[in-house]
């Protein structure tokens, strides 16, 4: 059974291309540049800035993702904590990971595919977190 899917593993360079085509990019990068082939048009990618307000990393149906503010979502890897939105281009967001990325997904390993879901427990934006009633 394939592991939990991350950026490196997802965002590969099109057919026309050699496999190896993207290896200099770093994967926060191979995000871009595999929308960019596929939306045939460059998005102004800046340099090194990381918002101040940080997303949180959680595994959706087996994949690594981050949701940007904008309601966006990608695949992310803790091998590259960070994330430029494709859709909003709000800059580089930094993405928090668990302290145990491989123990977080190796409990999800022997679930179907659909059910290899997790969320950080800090996440304010947990679905299963209990809500007050005001």
């Amino acid at each position: 059974m394939p592991g939990i899917t991350r950026a490196e593993n997802f965002y590969l360079p099109p057919p026309h291309m050699t496999s190896d085509a993207w290896d200099d990019q770093p994967p926060a990068m191979r995000a871009v540049r595999w929308y960019e082939t596929r939306a045939q048009r460059r998005l102004p990618v800046t340099d090194g800035v990381l918002l101040d307000q940080p997303l949180y990393a959680q595994i959706n149906h087996g994949r690594w993702t981050a949701s940007c503010t904008c309601l966006s979502a990608q695949i992310v890897t803790p091998a590259d904590p960070r994330m430029w939105c494709v859709e909003c281009g709000t800059g580089w967001w930094q993405i928090i990971f668990p302290a145990n990325v491989d123990a977080v997904e190796q409990q999800l390993l022997d679930l179907p595919v659909t059910e290899r879901n997790w969320w950080h427990s800090a996440d304010p934006e947990d679905p299963f977190r209990p809500t007050l009633e005001v």
